[in-house]
């Protein structure tokens, strides 16, 4: 497949780079900075380009099959970025009659579980409270997916860590893994490129975790 990555030099974008060149598809890596991109290949195609402006990124989507997308918030303070930039995409996604989107969002977004323990609970609010902004700019994103005409779908995982890919996680259309306290970055990576072609999951928040 032909696919544009937004937001590659990131944890996730970076292990969504990676592992779409090794199942040997043809990958075009949007970015603001070249250096911090780490992976390289014959069937990479690096484009930086400004992106708050659609205009600037609709050659790196024209002819794509599937557009992934790492954009979100590093910290507090850079609240507002996914709903911002994400709007951009779906923007000059529409101009290119693109369809297919897959993006990272976070499970507290995602329905309580069934059976969630009182300690799972607890915490889940204390983090509700401390990372309310960058919450609340996700809420927006997905609000605008699903006002877009994409086929879009929104990757919600837990706690991120650095851990290697493992494979072996679980994954709720609609809902919330039960107690999924963590994901590595590269199984969310490995999620989103399986997602793709997975019909059910479009038009879907979907809850991904160990």
């Amino acid at each position: 497949m032909k696919l544009t990555v937004f937001g590659a030099t990131g944890g996730i974008g970076q292990e969504i780079v990676s592992q779409a060149l090794a199942s040997g598809h043809d990958v075009t890596a949007v970015v603001r900075d070249p250096a911090r991109l780490t992976a390289s290949g014959e069937r990479l195609t690096v484009l930086r380009a400004d992106l708050s402006d659609p205009e600037a990124l609709r050659g790196a989507l024209k002819g794509r099959d599937a557009v992934l997308s790492g954009l979100g918030a590093r910290t507090r303070a850079d609240a507002g970025v996914a709903a911002r930039l994400t709007r951009s995409v779906l923007t000059a996604m529409e101009a290119e009659k693109v369809r297919r989107l897959l993006v990272v969002s976070a499970a507290p977004l995602g329905p309580v579980p069934d059976g969630q323990g009182v300690l799972d609970k607890a915490v889940l609010a204390i983090i509700n409270n401390v990372l309310k902004d960058v919450y609340d700019d996700l809420r927006v994103m997905e609000s605008d997916l699903a006002a877009s005409t994409a086929d879009w779908t929104a990757v919600r995982p837990p706690k991120l860590t650095n851990k290697q890919r493992t494979g072996r996680y679980r994954t709720v259309v609609g809902g919330t893994p039960s107690r999924g306290r963590s994901l590595a970055r590269a199984d969310v990576a490995h999620a989103m490129l399986a997602m793709i072609d997975d019909p059910s999951t479009v038009k879907q928040g979907v809850g991904v975790a160990y």
